[in-house]
């Protein structure tokens, strides 16, 4: 008779897990060795954990501790003490197609996990890594919620090409930025920086990669989380632009007619009439504005299968009034082992954003905050009903020339939506036919539908010198984006004796579609119906359709060896076919190689107690970059062109570019060796980088005869060096029951223009310069060296022939010729500044003690500069609007030509009229620039962590957080050193002209409290 065997009984065991201290530790993992079985502590240390029976192993694993494994045997009860440890080097590592130990990456990588900045409450994750890295220079050059973060590694520019980083989400590389990313679904980010890191992203590398890995289940029990903060935000005023008040306005312009003897006008006889009667116009655009933030975390791992959901709710008011952002994210991440060896697993991601900003940035005429420091302070913002003004306007006599509607019914009445609808969304399948070799196809989606609106009612406008009623007029566009990849790949790992290998293959598809479409309509008989078909105008020049697309086909492989783990070798190769490229220049191929040695393991090391961990590595590749835009490489047609044949019109089409069939990508070759150093039981740990690149082939509109009928065609030319430093150093400053860690890092990055296109050594742009043997896009103009004093000082000195007088500003005279000359062949205008730092900077400390946590990040920039575009107006010396308050303490010469004040060496004497003081406005000099270096207190956080508070919560942590907590600068154009713009408001500025401040929307003070409830 058979006997039926029962299965065994899972079996029991708790216990609690302290520290050196003898304090229960919260959040350490306890798995069974060799199984997905597993739990985490709670706020006491203790856990409890069903095992298959006494003979299970169970490994007990902390950050910042020592990882210990201990037999359970006959026991029911397992108390355990770790000690303090670091386990940074055993981490496992995402790279570009896998991960690696930390201990063996040989390329210049740097990691960052979400547990390092959860509870950061911004928008965006750019903001939440700002300081953190070496090489990575992150700046917000506009507080617009859910916009202005400025990625730079080891300071890539480039001519024409872009300069931003590839981001590659879950494998996936976007078309897209990041920004509409929710940050509480990032499990873990990756920068790589050197070129044995990237060039297996070949032709889209030479800017930097960052791989950003999503949330995914974990080992363990199911658990729910949800995290929540709100809090209020405001502009400091510190750093706002100091203006003239009405009173002071009054009493410039009253010196300003009785400094050249005429009459004054009546609105300015008596400037005491404008006490308590001031019109702040940039404050009124400000106001006190919520943030609100929900997180939803479930996370499940059974024995064949994990799950991962985050649901996000985000909604931020602008410090501008009238300015709306939300966001509402999901994401789920599912993995299937179906048998042991076949998985697959199912990504999507839907995200919907909202966003209404007014239309705030940009230059004089297009940004309102620009436009708002401009109107003079006596206008009024309300009429005496309280109503807001629709036009204000002095008369002609009073030296005003422009009419300046109501910015503030501007920002209230003029629409400019966008509704973003986005789904990034991946499914793979992995297969393991034998041991060591795994066989893995994605098919990847990314989905964009954008709905732009906007629409200028009849009763307001964004720009100067437009009376009301204007005309009304709306826009209405659609962009639809598509991107799909496939990729298949193979690795095999086998590992004999000491010798470990990897080898990766496989090859890739990528394709992109846009198709946009564009309506402008005008003339409205009533704004209460802003529809297409409302509009008694369609705006032919405003109206477009179009198509862009591009594909992408690659082949990549790589071979990983290291003997013992100390002896470390890495090569790579992709080779990459883009249609963005010339038809005879279709394929690239971006090869690299590196080496690491780990010192540590050597027995002559062994000698040296104090060093506990030091690895060397080096590295050379080539990458490419081919952000070149579509269709550069084709005869391009413009088929909007009428021609007249006798007496009739009829339609046409004329080619608008030159073919250039051998167009391709540039290219960066790229040095990088560095050490990895650990002392004292890894206390300290330090990373130092040594870089050197030369990017080649930039794409560059090269200038041809008129004779060709074109004036440029696009091509590869030129060459940039770059070179640089980064450091790095994380210690461990106390292990008691007071932990204090400090991480720290400073980068030093140059680069210089080597050669440019034949027979052109310099390219120059508004404010900037591009010169071969000069760093990338300098600032460009007059030297100032101040005023003329007096009569014997102007005859002594170079002038400017019949525009120089006593008071007017005075420069240098650089080519030595005895006269000053803006232009031509005499020219004497100089590289005068930077928009680069001499350094960047950043340091985080944070703290543990007991149950109470803190963090303060702070990062910096120093020797920079940047240009204060609104000085060449609110300078203006003719009075024509309202003006920076250093202009009080301006030179002052009488109408008799009587020195009355040499003022404080800032701004010049107003006689004369513009042919005077159009010197000191129209031309570009060092009176301009303004240092911009600085150092930020980004983040203040403290948390407490409660224990168990009933049945429901597993643990319960509430915080309070200041964000952009205090600027410290010297810099004194607008409240953002980290600014720069575009003259249009919706970019940065591009990479030949930097550094230019357009007086952007404020970054906003943030004041939040916050909870994280674990079920």
């Amino acid at each position: 008779m058979s006997v039926a065997k029962t299965a065994p009984v899972d079996e029991e065991v708790s216990g609690r897990v302290v520290d050196e201290n003898n304090n229960g530790l919260p959040g350490v993992t306890v798995v069974v060795k060799g199984s997905q079985k597993g739990t985490t502590t709670d706020e006491q240390g203790s856990f409890k954990l069903a095992v298959p029976g006494p003979q299970s192993v169970l490994v007990f694993s902390f950050v910042g501790y020592e990882t210990k494994e201990v037999p359970v045997g006959t026991n029911k009860v397992l108390n355990v003490s770790l000690g303090a440890g670091d386990q940074t080097l055993n981490e496992v590592v995402v790279v570009g197609y896998g991960s690696q130990l930390k201990k063996e990456i040989t390329g210049a990588v740097q990691n960052v996990s979400a547990q390092e900045i959860k509870d950061l409450p911004v928008s965006q994750i750019g903001q939440k890594l700002q300081g953190r890295l070496a090489g990575v220079q992150i700046n917000q050059t506009t507080g617009k919620p859910g916009q202005g973060i400025n990625i730079r590694i080891r300071g890539q520019v480039s001519v024409s090409a872009g300069s931003d980083p590839l981001y590659v989400v879950d494998g996936f590389p976007i078309t897209g930025t990041i920004a509409q990313l929710n940050p509480d679904e990032i499990d873990d980010i990756s920068i790589l920086k050197d070129a044995a890191s990237t060039s297996l992203y070949g032709s889209r590398a030479a800017n930097g990669v960052v791989l950003i890995t999503t949330k995914k289940g974990k080992v363990g029990q199911t658990t729910i989380s949800f995290n929540a903060f709100a809090g209020v935000q405001q502009v400091p005023q510190r750093g706002r632009v100091k203006m003239l008040n009405a009173v002071e306005f009054a009493q410039f312009k009253k010196e300003y007619y009785q400094d050249q003897g005429q009459a004054v006008p009546t609105e300015f006889q008596d400037p005491s009439q404008y006490e308590g009667k001031n019109n702040d116009w940039y404050g009124a655009l400000l106001r006190v504005a919520p943030i609100q933030s929900y997180n939803l975390t479930v996370s499940s791992n059974r024995e064949r299968s994990s799950t991962s959901l985050v649901a996000g709710i985000f909604n931020q008011e602008g410090v501008v009034i009238n300015n709306k952002y939300k966001r509402y994210s999901l994401r789920m991440n599912s993995n299937y082992n179906l048998t042991d060896r076949v998985a697959v697993g199912f990504n999507v991601a839907p995200s919907y954003v909202f966003d209404n900003t007014p239309r705030t940035d940009g230059d004089r005429g297009t940004g309102i905050l620009f436009n708002a420091l401009h109107t003079w302070p006596v206008m009024p913002i309300r009429d005496a009903n309280g109503d807001l003004t629709k036009f204000n306007r002095f008369p002609g006599s009073t030296g005003n020339i422009f009419d300046y509607p109501n910015w503030v019914r501007a920002a209230n009445e003029l629409t400019n939506e966008t509704r973003n609808t986005n789904l990034l969304s991946n499914a793979y399948i992995t297969y393991r036919p034998i041991a060591g070799l795994t066989l893995k196809s994605t098919i990847n989606i990314e989905y964009l539908n954008s709905k732009f609106f906007f629409f200028n009612p009849s009763t307001a406008t964004n720009a100067i010198n437009v009376p009301i009623p204007t005309t009304a007029v709306s826009i209405r566009q659609s962009i639809e984006n598509v991107s799909w990849l496939n990729e298949n790949l193979a690795t095999y790992s086998k590992s004999f004796n000491d010798h470990n290998f990897e080898l990766l293959a496989g090859f890739t598809n990528q394709r992109f579609r846009q198709d946009i479409t564009r309506i402008q309509a005008d003339t409205y008989a009533n704004d209460q119906i802003p529809t297409i078909q409302g509009g008694l105008n369609i705006n032919r020049a405003g109206t477009t359709s179009g198509v862009n697309d591009w594909a992408l086909t690659s082949y990549l492989s790589r071979l990983t060896y290291n003997y013992k783990g100390k002896y470390l070798f890495t090569a790579a190769i992709r080779t990459d076919g883009s249609s963005r490229f010339g038809s005879n220049n279709r394929w690239g191929t971006f090869p690299s190689a590196s080496l690491g040695w780990v010192l540590s393991d050597e027995n002559f090391m062994k000698s040296i107690p104090t060093i506990s961990f030091a690895k060397v590595r080096s590295s050379y590749g080539i990458i490419g970059n081919n952000n070149i835009g579509n269709y550069t490489q084709y005869a391009l047609v413009d088929n909007t062109t009428n021609a007249v044949f006798g007496s009739n019109v009829v339609s046409g089409a004329v080619p608008t570019s030159l073919a250039n069939p051998n167009l391709g990508w540039e290219t960066t070759r790229q040095f990088d060796i560095g050490l990895d150093l650990g002392l004292l039981n890894d206390r300290i740990q330090f990373v130092y980088d040594f870089y050197t690149k030369r990017t080649t082939n930039l794409l560059y509109a090269v200038q041809i005869p008129q004779e060709s009928g074109f004036t440029n065609y696009s091509d590869n030319i030129g060459e940039i060096k770059f070179w640089g430093h980064e450091f790095s150093l994380t210690t461990k400053n106390t292990t008691g029951r007071l932990q204090w860690t400090t991480n720290a890092n400073i980068s030093f990055n140059r680069n210089r223009v080597e050669a440019l296109a034949p027979g052109i050594d310099r390219v120059y742009g508004s404010f900037h310069i591009t010169q071969v043997g000069q760093p990338f896009g300098q600032f460009y103009g007059m030297v100032k060296e101040g005023y003329y004093q007096n009569a014997q000082d102007l005859a002594n000195s170079p002038v400017i022939p019949g525009r120089s007088a006593v008071g007017t500003i005075k420069f240098k005279d650089v080519n030595g010729d005895g006269v000053i000359t803006y232009g031509g062949d005499a020219d004497d205008r100089a590289i005068i500044g930077s928009p680069f730092p001499k350094f960047v900077y950043g340091i985080t400390n944070t703290f543990r003690y007991g149950n109470f946590d803190a963090s303060i990040v702070g990062s910096g920039s120093q020797g920079n500069q940047l240009w204060v575009r609104h000085l060449y107006s609110t300078a203006n010396l003719d009075g024509v609007f309202n003006l920076v308050a250093g202009v009080k303490d301006r030179f002052r010469v009488g109408p008799d030509g009587t020195v009355i004040t040499p003022g404080a060496g800032q701004f010049g004497a107003t006689n004369g009229g513009g042919n005077f003081t159009g010197v000191e406005r129209d031309w570009n000099s060092s009176q301009f620039l303004a240092n911009a270096s600085y150092f930020t207190i980004k983040n203040i956080t403290v948390g407490y962590t409660f224990g168990p508070m009933n049945r429901f919560f597993k643990s319960a942590r509430a915080y309070a957080s200041v964000q952009q907590v205090y600027v410290f600068t010297k810099y004194t154009g607008g409240p953002n050193p980290e600014t720069s713009g575009n003259n249009a408001g919706d970019g940065d500025g591009g990479n030949l002209s930097q550094g230019v401040d357009l007086s952007n929307y404020p970054v906003p003070r943030t004041f939040t409290l916050g909870v994280n409830l674990n079920f």
